[in-house]
């Protein structure tokens, strides 16, 4: 029967029934943890590197879907930077020259402190900082220069506190050593070198420093 034709209650009671009838809502991103989200990101770019770890390798250990990856974090760039940030965060090879009495403390200290770090079984081997991007695109250009800046800023702060016993000259031309040491140290590590061998180094590093 046309609607025209139906009775004024029952037009009421039909508009009423389509009023109530379930309505579908679209559902939004699924959520989760952000934390955790940075965290297992900032282990697999430190295990395989920046280039190497996708976007579906990115949201299948997370556990989303790319749009909700994009969402929160604008690219994988974005979530590659805030996992340097967490990195940056944890104990590191510079904490060895906290408590540093002398040169040779502030130097034994720091390179026994990275071996512990960069091959502590609970951790990924080596250091991100060191190993996380040695080749890229150049559209990640600016990200390399990101990994850069804080190598020569760790570089830096080592000089700093060598400066205590050495003139500024001869800590910047140890600090770039003991640098170029510990990245050479990073890269044997994620090769599976043993912790005992490169412990062995160091005393040889300490010799032919002649302290």
């Amino acid at each position: 029967m046309p609607v025209n034709s139906l009775p004024f209650w029952g037009v009421l009671y039909l508009v009423t029934t389509m009023n109530k009838q379930p309505v579908s809502r679209r559902k939004g991103p699924r959520s989760f943890d952000r934390d955790e989200a940075v965290k297992t990101a900032m282990h697999l770019f430190w295990r395989h590197g920046y280039e190497a770890v996708s976007i579906n390798d990115l949201t299948r250990a997370i556990g989303i879907a790319p749009p909700s990856l994009y969402s929160a974090f604008g690219s994988k760039a974005g979530l590659f930077r805030e996992a340097l940030e967490l990195y940056d965060g944890l104990p590191g090879a510079l904490d060895g020259l906290t408590e540093a009495a002398t040169l040779e403390d502030a130097i034994s200290g720091l390179l026994h402190r990275a071996v512990e770090v960069i091959t502590d079984p609970a951790r990924e081997a080596g250091c991100m900082i060191s190993t996380g991007m040695l080749e890229y695109g150049a559209d990640h250009a600016d990200i390399a220069a990101s990994l850069s800046m804080r190598r020569s800023q760790m570089q830096s702060r080592i000089a700093e506190t060598l400066n205590r016993w050495l003139d500024k000259k001869t800590a910047d031309a140890k600090a770039f050593y003991l640098a170029t040491v510990m990245q050479g140290m990073s890269v044997q590590a994620r090769d599976g070198v043993a912790r005992s061998d490169l412990k062995q180094m160091i005393n040889e590093v300490l010799a032919g420093l002649r302290l």
